[in-house]
Formats: C-alpha cells, sequence, structure tokens
C-alpha cells in the first residue's frame, strides 16, 4: 500500500472498506436468520423462568444475529407486548452479552487474504444451491468474506497512518484509560454497533498501532456505548419494557466500574493466556493485541454474566425500585378484574364474575366506537376521555388490545365452567356469553378498521367530506354509539328490557342509512368532487351497519339468556 495517502484518500478507503465490513455483518446475519426462520426469535419468547437456559438463548441469539443490540431491542418489543415479563428477560441479556464476543473472536482470525475466496465460495452456494437452506447459508457465507474483506480494505487503508505524527499523538491520549473509555462509549453510542467499533479496533491492533491497556479501556467503553440501541428502542414504551434497557445499561455500567481499576492487571491475565509471537514493537503488537482484544472481550462478558446470574432476583427487585410501575400505565394493560379460577367450582358465582367482566367489555366497546368519528372530521390527534396522555387513536387501539386479551380469557373460563354439570338453564346461559363476548370483540375489530384502513385512505384524500356527508355521518354514528351505550347498560344486570328496545330500534336505523346512501349518490352525480371521498364515506356507513348489526346479535343473547 502506497503510505503517500493524503488524508482525505485515507478517510475515503476507511469509510468504504467500514461500509463493506457493516454490510458484510448485515447479510451473514441475514442470512443466518432466514436459515434458522422465526426459531431464535421463537426460542427467546419460550424462555422461562430457568436463567441458565435464558442466558444460553440470549446467547445462541446473538451469535446468530450478530447484534446484542438487536437482540435486546427484541427484547424490550417482546415485554412491551406482554409475551415475556422483564424479570425473563434480564437471563437473555447476560446471554446477549456474552453472543456479542462471538464477532471479535471472528475477525481476530487472520483470514483476510482468504476474504474473496469465502464471498465467492457463498456467493456460488446462494445462486446454484438446490434448496432455500443451502441458499441462505451461502448468503452467510458471502457475507462472511465481505466482512473480512472490508476489514482488509480498512487495514491497509490506515497503513500509512503508523508513521504519522498527530494520529500516533491521539493514540497516546487514549492510553488514557478514562479517554479511552469515554471515546470507546461515545463512538459505539455514535456507530449504534458495537461490532463495527471492534472491528476498527483490531483493524489497529492489526497494523501494531494500538496496545492491550487501551484497547480494553476502548473495549469497556463500547460496553456502555452499545447500551444506545436499547435505551432508544425503550423510549415512549411501557416501564416494564424500560427496565429491560436499564438492566443492560447496569450490567455493562457495573462490568465497567469493576475492571477499570484493574485494566494493568487484567491486561497481563490476558497476555498470560493468550497466544505469544515472536518479534518486537509494532510488529510484535500487530501479531499479539487482536486475539488478546478478542480474548479480553470475551472473558470480561462472560465473567459479568456469571457474576450476576446468580443475583438476578435481588437485581430485579432493585430495578424495579428504580423505575417502578406507573399507576395510570398500568390500567393501560389488558387484564382481567373479576375472574376468578377459585370460583369455577361454584358455577353460579363463577358466572357471575363473568357478567361483571363482559359488562366490562361492554363500556370498553362504547367508548371506542363513541371515539370512532373524531379522526375524520379533526385535524389535531385529540384526547383519550379517559387518558388524556393518549391521542384519540391510540385510546382506541389501546382498547382493541384490551377487547381481544378479555374475550379470549373470558372465552377459556366459560369453557371450563361449561365442564362442570350445569342445568339446561345455565348451560344456555353460558352459550349466550359465549356469543355476547365473540360480539363485544367483533365491535372492536371493526373500529379498527375504521382507525387503520379507513383512516390511510383519508390521508390520500385532497378534499374533505362534505358538509352534508358530514352531518350524515354524524347522526348514523350517534345512533350506533347510542346502540353501543344501551348494550353496555343492558349487560351491567342483563336485562332484557332494555336489550329488546335496541332491537325495536332496527327499521329506523335502516331508513336513516337508506335515506344517507339515497343523498350522498345524489352529490355524487352532481358534484364532481364528492367522488374524491364516495368509498370513505360508503365504507364509514357500511362499518358502522356492522357495528348495528353486533348490537343486534348481543341484544338477541341477552334476551335469550335471560328467558332461559
Amino acid at each position: 500500500m502506497n503510505e503517500t495517502f493524503s488524508p482525505a484518500g485515507i478517510a475515503v478507503l476507511f469509510t468504504g472498506g467500514l461500509a463493506l465490513f457493516l454490510y458484510g455483518i448485515r447479510m451473514m446475519s441475514s442470512g443466518l436468520k432466514k436459515a434458522s426462520g422465526e426459531r431464535m426469535r421463537h426460542l427467546i419468547s419460550k424462555v422461562t423462568g430457568n436463567r441458565f437456559y435464558g442466558m444460553l438463548a440470549g446467547a445462541l441469539a446473538t451469535m446468530v444475529v450478530q447484534s446484542s443490540s438487536t437482540i435486546i431491542a427484541t427484547l424490550v418489543g417482546l415485554v412491551q407486548s406482554r409475551l415475556m415479563t422483564y424479570s425473563q428477560a434480564l437471563a437473555v441479556i447476560l446471554g446477549a452479552e456474552i453472543g456479542t464476543t462471538a464477532m471479535a473472536q471472528l475477525v481476530a482470525f487472520k483470514l483476510h487474504d482468504y476474504a474473496l475466496i469465502i464471498f465467492a465460495a457463498g456467493f456460488a452456494l446462494n445462486a446454484l444451491g438446490k434448496s432455500e437452506s443451502l441458499r441462505f447459508t451461502g448468503e452467510a457465507l458471502s457475507g462472511f468474506g465481505l466482512l473480512f474483506f472490508g476489514l482488509k480494505v480498512m487495514s491497509e487503508a490506515v497503513a500509512p497512518l503508523e508513521t504519522y505524527a498527530p494520529f500516533l499523538s491521539l493514540l497516546r491520549y487514549l492510553e488514557n484509560p478514562f479517554l479511552g473509555v469515554a471515546a470507546g462509549m461515545a463512538l459505539t453510542a455514535l456507530m449504534h454497533s458495537s461490532a463495527a467499533f471492534i472491528g476498527i479496533l483490531i483493524t489497529l491492533a492489526l497494523q501494531g498501532a494500538l496496545n492491550l491497556e487501551a484497547g480494553i479501556a476502548l473495549l469497556l467503553g463500547a460496553n456502555i456505548g452499545t447500551c444506545i440501541t436499547a435505551v432508544l428502542a425503550s423510549a415512549g414504551m411501557q416501564r416494564a419494557a424500560k427496565r429491560v434497557a436499564l438492566a443492560q445499561v447496569l450490567f455493562n455500567v457495573t462490568g465497567v466500574f469493576m475492571f477499570f481499576p484493574f485494566i494493568p492487571q487484567f491486561a497481563e491475565f490476558i497476555r498470560i493466556v493468550s497466544p505469544s509471537a515472536e518479534g518486537l514493537g509494532a510488529g510484535k503488537l500487530a501479531l499479539e493485541v487482536p486475539r488478546q482484544l478478542a480474548n479480553a472481550h470475551s472473558m470480561l462478558n462472560i465473567f459479568m454474566a456469571l457474576f450476576f446470574l446468580p443475583f438476578l432476583s435481588p437485581f430485579d427487585r432493585l430495578l424495579y425500585w428504580i423505575l417502578p410501575d406507573d399507576p395510570e400505565e398500568t390500567r393501560l394493560i389488558p387484564a382481567v378484574w373479576y375472574l376468578k379460577d377459585s370460583a369455577l367450582s361454584t358455577p353460579l358465582l363463577a358466572l357471575s364474575y363473568v357478567k361483571a367482566e363482559v359488562a366490562r367489555m361492554g363500556s370498553i366497546a362504547a367508548k371506542m366506537v363513541h371515539a370512532s368519528l373524531y379522526p375524520f372530521f379533526n385535524s389535531d390527534p385529540g384526547k383519550d376521555v379517559v387518558f388524556p396522555r393518549l391521542s384519540v387513536i391510540k385510546g382506541m387501539s389501546m382498547r382493541e388490545e384490551k377487547l381481544d386479551f378479555l374475550e379470549t380469557c373470558i372465552s377459556d373460563y366459560l369453557i371450563k365452567i361449561s365442564h362442570s354439570a350445569l342445568s339446561e338453564r345455565v348451560s344456555k346461559e353460558v352459550f349466550a356469553l359465549m356469543n355476547i363476548v365473540n360480539g363485544l370483540e367483533s365491535i372492536g375489530d371493526v373500529i379498527e378498521t375504521i382507525e387503520g384502513k379507513l383512516l390511510d385512505k383519508k390521508r390520500g384524500v385532497e378534499d374533505d367530506l362534505s358538509r352534508e356527508g358530514k352531518d350524515e355521518l354524524r347522526e348514523i354514528h350517534r345512533m350506533v354509539s347510542r346502540e353501543v351505550e344501551q348494550i353496555a347498560d343492558a349487560l351491567q344486570e342483563m336485562d332484557a328490557r332494555k336489550a329488546a328496545q335496541l332491537l325495536q330500534g332496527d327499521e329506523i336505523f335502516k331508513q336513516r342509512v337508506e335515506q344517507a346512501e339515497t343523498a350522498h349518490l345524489k352529490r355524487v352525480f352532481l358534484i364532481r368532487e364528492a367522488e374524491l371521498s364516495h368509498n370513505i364515506h360508503m365504507e364509514l356507513i357500511n362499518l358502522f351497519e356492522q357495528v348495528h348489526h353486533y348490537c343486534k346479535s348481543i341484544a338477541q343473547s341477552i334476551v335469550n339468556a335471560v328467558k332461559s
């Protein structure tokens, strides 16, 4: 490599090599993930209270994905969606910190000269493979070769800097452990990739430009900097999800504090357990330090994982003490209020609990329907009537999730009740309640369609709904909202009289819908601009009709349940 490169030329070559390195990691990760399908994510989500298996699952998943940040961001999502508790996630985080050291071990092998051969073999396998598994393996192998080629390009780019005085002065500053940790933390946070930063460290080490003590300080900083992805991923999420990100920060910060005072001793230990090489000066450093850095990274993270593993229970309590649940946020999380397994031995008592929970479902559905038209008539996001911190749309989404959850829980509970010896009357009541629960959940699905698909259509229409069209929709919406409120009211006491009143209003609703559709179609023929909002107008009417039909079905089930 010609050592007369200009600084700009070095920067361009180094940046290109870094891009190849990162793209290689992404390609390798993509191939491995495709080859393993969803098994890694499924494995993580199924981790139970066994800490050791959780740690192994985290390590294995990170080795496949080649990114601890991705795994921990996934954990944040799993905890947010309640597929995993944050307590279960703690052991997986420890495993992810171990798994991330695999990349350092890989790049420490001096495979640069074989990079293009590995890439070509992977490309051939990807292009000629008969099965998907072979093609995905070829994609991963191509990425493996590409990352080493990128490392080779970076190494050649920095070669002229071996004799560049300002650069050498900068490295001497980094020998100060405080500055090394700060630099490692800042650069890793900036790159959002500890793998990329470690690749740069090993590139410098391959040129004999970095000693082990400075490298360890930079690694310690990188362990803190890599937490930025999880912190950002948890922003705006529930407290439980935020505790996952906080756990990674505390794990890694504790590791830095534990090892920082003993960097010289730790470096000496790493030299003893790592292979040594003949020679002196930069040549000896170039042969030894890459492997030593990889070993230091592995031993640091493995030690911290094993150190924390026995203390996860008190650590769990510490996290909760630092970041306790928000009472208002807790109310947003789907949960049953009344169902008790202890009551299943007394079917009539259990049914009374079901009725209370179903009445709650009715109240939730009524609030969803009442809010459903707001986004179509207002440009601002608005505020939820119960949770002002939520917009109208987010409030509807939250309640739809609650209805889905309650439908599953109540249906399962009713099935358990049905396994008891029931009278014919009680059996009919159980069947009626199942229909009611399904109907209420279906109303939630209809409103989800309104605030999802239809709102996307509205954003693509430049002209707003006409004033007359809005008035018609308001009237139909008012009628439907009133019906759902009647249903919620009737469910409070399973009042057949109130349910029957709703059934009597069916013809009035049908007439109003026909009038609105006829008036709208006249406008479409007379006013060209009305065509733009035609689909939205008609689909809204259709969806409100669906809500009306579900209300009728629920009302009939209430009447049947009481008659039985």
